[in-house]
Formats: C-alpha cells, sequence, structure tokens
C-alpha cells in the first residue's frame, strides 16, 4: 500500500491531546489533575477539569501534526 504524494500523516499523540473547534481553535486540557489530588482545594480541581484555548504561539505547530484539523 502506498502512501499518496504529499499527504501529511497525523501525528496520533498530539491529535488525542488536543482538539480543534469548528471555529479553528485548538483546545487543550490543563494539567495537574493526575495525582497529589488530597492537597488540592475542590475548587481547584474542578478548574482543573475545564479545557481551555492553548496559546497563540503553539497554534501553528499543532495544527501542522494534525493536517486534516
Amino acid at each position: 500500500m502506498s502512501k499518496k504524494p504529499g499527504l501529511a500523516k497525523t501525528r496520533k499523540a498530539v491529535s488525542k491531546r488536543f482538539k480543534i473547534t469548528g471555529t479553528g481553535k485548538v483546545m487543550r486540557r490543563r494539567q495537574g489533575k493526575r495525582h497529589l489530588l488530597e492537597n488540592k482545594s475542590r475548587k481547584r480541581k474542578r478548574s482543573l477539569g475545564k479545557s481551555v484555548l492553548v496559546d497563540k504561539t503553539d497554534v501553528w505547530a499543532i495544527k501542522t501534526n494534525m493536517p486534516w484539523g
């Protein structure tokens, strides 16, 4: 099975970590909700569960690794 010329492959690690919205913005999960949760407040843990936008300096690098996005 040959690859089509000029077709970029998707980096699967990047596609699992980031989502692209319908308007083209890139969303990411917050860090810090894996372990050591006993000494973090409930309010802090709730806010860590919400997704946020990726900084505009990193958007280009993420989108190049997801050519369909």
